[in-house]
């Protein structure tokens, strides 16, 4: 198996650290949020009676 230089391995590595950057960078602001404005998020209280 032929080796490689180190230089090529730097490179490698750079060009799969962009790619990998891009891809999920790309994916971040490709997402579309649906967030609806009307929509309240309300805690739903239920009352709890301890009976020690």
């Amino acid at each position: 198996m032929p080796q490689m230089a180190p230089m090529n391995w730097l490179i490698l590595f750079v060009m799969f650290t962009v790619i990998f950057l891009m891809f999920n960078t790309l994916n971040y602001f490709n997402f579309m949020h649906n967030f609806n404005v009307s929509m309240k998020f309300t805690k739903s209280k239920t009352k709890t009676n301890w009976k020690w």
